[in-house]
């Protein structure tokens, strides 16, 4: 038999032996390229909408700080001349006492209350637990604009339910935007209705991550539901809790609705600027007076620097505190 008619030439459709080898590399080539550089385009969306609308308008207040500037005129620069205005400002200083102090009256009780209500929905013998999960966060959904108004009735010095009830113990008709304190108690409970429950089912999912052999093994050592609270929930819920107040503090510094509403669009905050916040204050130095907008841009970079400090406090002093 001769050797043509033993063996079969090769088909033109299949690889050759080269081929396959060439293949495999491109192919391995691909999949290291693709796992070194597709995290990078998964997360790029993000950077790219930060860079847009976040760190660019952040540079350019930075720039527009530096300026003598009006919004509907010229600009001219004037370097750290805002920012030296700014620290012998007492408007500016006033806005900030007013600030921290309806910050400390809202979140202290806030965060407090939001563990109380976390602590006791995660409990497995509550009935009704999905409504009442449900329930909690309706008042983070209402217009903000919606609570205020209602708030403000509220606070009403003739009509206002609060005072109706403080009447039925003998307590005269407070004006409740009148005086400083008075008035940071009714923004302060207004800013705890709204975001209590936002709070607490951000500890509730914390809570519930812990998991349930911590419990049973410290129930088996006598600890009963207080002790296993302080030993077991809180040292465990540390890196949510930490979440939760640095969030309520950049929240808390940034209150520009609730006052705002309640003075009844008043920017000042009150006859004498009772209430007035640092981002009320900024509003006033900018969209409220265009020819001032520099110094308005001063304003926001002052309340930045806060707001960063303050939460980097904050996260130290609680991850120390809770252990």
């Amino acid at each position: 038999m001769s050797l043509s008619a033993t063996t079969a030439p090769p088909s033109r459709g299949a690889p050759s032996k080269h081929a396959q080898p060439r293949r495999r590399r491109g192919y391995s080539r691909f999949t290291r390229l693709d796992m070194k550089y597709s995290p990078y385009l998964y997360v790029a969306p993000f950077f790219v909408l930060f860079g847009i609308f976040g760190l660019y308008p952040m540079l350019w207040t930075l720039w527009m700080s530096l300026h003598d500037w009006d919004l509907v005129g010229t600009h001219t620069f004037i370097g750290l001349d805002n920012y030296s205005t700014l620290l012998g400002d007492e408007y500016f200083w006033n806005a900030v006492r007013n600030t921290f102090g309806m910050f400390i009256l809202a979140t202290v009780p806030q965060l407090a209350l939001a563990l109380f209500l976390a602590n006791l929905l995660n409990r497995p013998l509550l009935r009704a637990r999905t409504f009442f999960r449900m329930a909690i966060f309706v008042p983070n959904v209402v217009s903000v604009a919606a609570v205020a108004i209602v708030f403000g009735m509220l606070f009403q010095r003739d009509f206002g339910v609060i005072n109706w009830f403080l009447g039925i113990f003998g307590v005269d008709a407070i004006d409740w935007r009148q005086e400083r304190w008075t008035s940071w108690v009714a923004i302060s409970t207004m800013v705890d209705w709204r975001w209590t429950g936002y709070n607490t089912l951000i500890l509730l999912a914390g809570m519930q991550a812990i998991p349930r052999d911590l419990y049973e093994a410290a129930a088996m050592d006598g600890a009963g539901p207080w002790r296993q609270f302080w030993t077991v929930t809180l040292p465990m819920l540390r890196p949510t809790f930490v979440f939760v107040v640095i969030l309520s503090t950049i929240g808390g510094l940034q209150l520009f609705v609730e006052p705002l509403i309640f003075a009844n669009g008043n920017v000042i905050g009150g006859a004498q600027r009772e209430f007035q916040t640092v981002q009320m204050y900024m509003f006033e130095n900018s969209i409220h007076n265009l020819s001032k907008a520099g110094y308005g841009a001063a304003v926001a970079w002052a309340l930045f620097l806060m707001i960063v400090v303050v939460s980097m406090l904050n996260f130290v002093i609680t991850r120390r505190s809770v252990k």
